[in-house]
């Protein structure tokens, strides 16, 4: 394809669009033989007229001719001009007189023109002479006409390649080298030389048949080769005589220097990276390589580098997605069924062996106490070790010791691929097995930070360890420290759970009223009348301990009439409920059957106002609710972090109370309820529950805040279930605190127990420490008549005032509160005035 600059000098141009037929004879718009080369609207370029206005005239004007218009009648920057104006005229020109043909040549022109300016350099690129003369790529292009099925069916055969050999681990390679052989064949060469560039080293690498040639290796810097220059330059070169550039004293690099003309092509990705390098070479037979073929050679490799370029970014997101399913089934296998650690080590070497097709596997755990790797399953090989062979071997070795322990020991991953030539290789183990070791993969195990073991593979089947081979496995090893870890734990769990399983034995056992006791039980002799008990007045710690179980079967028994109890199951869930009180000064058996008393007078006071199961519900909350109590208020067992407060964040003492009371109706024997039914049974128990945490004094004030509100409004009503339960809430309180409305004696005795409990509590804070309450202190157990009537008036009063508001026959506790409360007041009064004579006389001491 000759310039454009003569093919401007010798082409007839058609006739420009204008009215009336151009020639020297031409009227202008008035002559009846108008004709135009197009039918196209008038086009006007700006400072220019295609109809003169001087066009009678004999002087020459620029539209105004005898015959066709040639190059010698136009300015060739008004046509410029004119174009960029009116480009619908060459669109139209184009689309009617161009062939497919010539448009594409003027792509392909295109196209490789705009390659030569998509580098990341942006640097001038050094001018090569040429015999003499400066070079650079002419736009000068020779017609592509005869190149284009040559183009087509290398695009087709590299597309071929492409897809079928991607994958493999040498496709790049093998997809270039059908490239080159292309090429060749496309421009007529005699031979070609392909490199591809290593990024890591910065050198360029022979490749023959698809694979790499280590020997043929040279850094890109040097620049002695003209290969390396390209690879340095990104530019194309393209040299008549070999033999006579001494910027080269390589040649070609590679025996090949009796070749003459020499075209050498950088192959580059979308993003102006360097994947490669082909040399085209002619010795003499088909002498000089034209421009054209340069152009044919250039634009091969402008589409197969990007080809390429996206047929790797296919193939890694092909191979991500295969490992990204490979690891999901991993980890589904392992932590779907982690029921031995024995069991998660034969699958992790399993799964090991099949990512990264080895023969064998090893799997070491570290010991750090004994400063040792150790391993239960060593050598997997094709057969699986029985769970007897494996319980039967154990190999240990020091940590230091052969590959795997300098593994453990660097935390370096390893990747061997002559085991006998590397002189941390122990040879003992394969002169034992008779097992011939040839390549290595050895990497380290982490779990937070801490190398935990070591996998080792051994003799990679089809060749050695790659480096996608050490990414594939560097990602496993994250799920086989985590698999590690869970099954460490899992471990650690299940051996808790066999020790707690005994442990609750042991102590059910324990905690059980014995046959003896419940022989003793069915011994004693029942009260004959329980008329007395019922009164709130009446002192429950009058009775003996012995009698107490006997009692509270005879409650049951009174208020439970219609309900059909077994008489052995009741008696010993009785005795083992005393027996899971501790010995604590207040919180113990003497205090809830006082409590469970409380409810009995309630309920037997209130004419039949709560349900059965309501009054069972109560009734053994109130034998229940302080079950198991260490004698310390919530608070300490949260301040002191105990076990229970990391239990039960919020009513701590009282969820434990609920819980203990479950476990021993679930003890065989001792379920009383097991005559209800399952919706029967259900409600009980849940309120149980709400009766026994109710009990807590945080939830006393919200719950009396809206039960007050509600009476106080005269709204309560005893079929709406929300009012029930706040009624519920409410007495459990009012019998928790029934010491505070029995006779003045009875009540100074159980003040003086309970501060007993709250001074040994406020001893073992000051022990950790802490600063104790006013009432826990036991140096402040002078302001003791202070604290009480500060705690009825803040809490007792107003409790019996509500209740006594909703269930009037509940006024006698009320009555016995208040009448304590003018005692403590007296009291309280009397230390204000001792202690202010105390204050006068050490002031008058002072003074003296």
């Amino acid at each position: 394809m000759s310039s454009p600059t003569r093919q401007m000098n010798t082409r007839r141009l058609p006739p420009l669009p204008g009215k009336g037929k151009r020639g020297a004879g031409s009227k202008g718009p008035s002559s009846n033989h108008t004709k135009s080369y197009h039918k196209v609207p008038d086009m006007i370029i700006t400072g220019f007229s295609p109809i003169p206005s001087n066009h009678h005239g004999n002087n020459s004007s620029f539209f105004n001719h005898d015959g066709p218009l040639s190059i010698h009648d136009l300015n060739r920057e008004a046509l410029i001009q004119y174009l960029n104006h009116n480009p619908e005229f060459l669109d139209t020109y184009v689309l009617t007189h161009v062939n497919e043909q010539q448009i594409e040549n003027w792509y392909l022109r295109k196209t490789s023109h705009l390659s030569h300016h998509t580098t990341d350099r942006q640097k001038t690129s050094e001018q090569f002479k040429l015999n003499g003369d400066s070079h650079h790529i002419s736009d000068n292009f020779t017609h592509f006409s005869k190149y284009t099925s040559q183009i087509h069916t290398t695009k087709g055969r590299v597309a071929h390649v492409l897809s079928k050999e991607i994958n493999h681990p040498s496709g790049r390679h093998i997809a270039l080298s059908e490239l080159a052989s292309c090429v060749v064949k496309a421009v007529h060469a005699e031979g070609c030389n392909l490199y591809a560039t290593d990024a890591a080293t910065q050198e360029i690498v022979l490749i023959r048949g698809g694979k790499i040639v280590n020997e043929n290796r040279e850094k890109i810097c040097d620049r002695v080769s003209i290969a390396a220059q390209v690879a340095y330059s990104k530019e194309t070169t393209r040299l008549r005589d070999v033999t006579v550039d001494h910027r080269f004293p390589n040649g070609l690099g590679v025996a090949c220097n009796r070749s003459f003309s020499v075209i050498v092509l950088p192959i580059m990705d979308e993003d102006g990276n360097v994947l490669g390098v082909l040399e085209v070479y002619r010795n003499s037979r088909f002498g000089q390589f034209s421009e054209g073929e340069e152009e044919v050679a250039s634009f091969l490799l402008l589409w197969s580098g990007i080809m390429v370029d996206y047929a790797e970014i296919h193939s890694n997101m092909t191979k991500q997605r295969k490992l990204h399913e490979f690891l999901l089934t991993v980890t589904k296998s392992i932590f779907q069924d982690i029921v031995s650690m024995d069991t998660v080590i034969m699958k992790i070497m399993n799964y090991a062996q099949k990512l990264v097709n080895a023969d064998r596997a090893s799997l070491f755990l570290v010991d750090n106490q004994r400063h040792e790797l150790y391993a239960r399953i060593f050598d997997i090989g094709n057969g699986i070790l029985s769970q007897a062979e494996t319980q039967q071997r154990e190999i240990r070795f020091p940590i230091d010791k052969g590959v795997a322990g300098h593994v453990a020991s660097s935390g370096q991953i390893l990747n061997i691929p002559d085991a006998y030539s590397d002189k941390r290789f122990n040879r003992d183990v394969d002169l034992q097995t008779g097992y011939h070791t040839k390549t290595i993969l050895c990497m380290p195990i982490y779990i937070r930070g801490n190398i935990i073991g070591v996998v080792q593979m051994v003799n990679k089947l089809d060749g050695i360890f790659s480096r996608t081979d050490e990414e594939a496995f560097e990602t496993f090893a994250v799920y086989c420290g985590l698999a590690l870890h869970h099954a460490k734990l899992y471990e650690k769990i299940r051996r808790s759970e066999q020790k707690y399983r005994v442990a609750i034995e042991v102590l059910s056992y324990h905690n059980q009223c014995t046959d003896e006791e419940l022989k003793q039980l069915r011994s004693l002799q029942h009260p004959e009348k329980l008329e007395a008990i019922t009164s709130y007045e009446y002192s429950p710690w009058e009775i003996s301990d012995v009698q107490k179980p006997i009692f509270v079967l005879d409650m049951f028994k009174e208020l439970f009439t219609s309900m059909r109890f077994d008489i052995s199951d009741l008696s010993r869930f009785t005795l083992t409920v005393r027996k899971n009180y501790r010995h604590v000064p207040y919180h113990n058996w003497v205090h809830a059957f006082s409590v469970a008393h409380s409810m009995y007078t309630v309920i037997k006071r209130s004419n039949h106002q709560f349900t059965s199961t309501e009054c069972l519900a109560l009734f053994v909350a109130c034998l229940c609710h302080d079950l198991d109590h260490r004698g310390k208020t919530n608070a300490f067992m949260v301040k002191s972090a105990s076990p229970l407060a990391a239990i039960y964040s919020t009513s701590t003492m009282e969820h434990h109370h609920f819980n203990q009371t479950v476990a021993i109706l679930q003890h065989e024997g001792h379920n009383i309820f097991k005559h209800l039914t399952s919706e029967e049974y259900k409600q009980v128990l849940g309120d149980i529950k709400h009766c026994i945490l109710a009990t807590d004094l945080a939830l006393f004030f919200p719950n009396r805040a809206r039960l007050k509100e509600i009476a106080d409004k005269n709204e309560f009503s005893w079929s709406i279930q929300e009012h029930r339960r706040l009624l519920h809430a409410l007495v459990m309180t009012a019998c928790d605190l029934c010491a505070m409305t029995k006779p003045w004696d009875v009540q100074l005795d159980s003040v003086n127990v309970i501060y007993q409990e709250f001074w040994a509590e406020g001893d073992e804070e000051k022990s950790q420490g802490f600063k104790p309450m006013p009432m826990m202190d036991r140096d402040k157990q002078n302001e003791l008549p202070q604290l009480e009537v500060g705690f009825i008036l803040g809490i007792c009063l107003p409790c019996y005032e509500l209740l006594a508001q909703v269930i009037p026959s509940t006024k006698p506790m009320l009555d016995g509160t208040i009448a304590n409360l003018k005692q403590w007041q007296v009291m309280a009064d009397k230390n204000k005035e001792e202690a202010l004579e105390a204050a006068k006389q050490e002031n008058n001491t002072e003074k003296a």
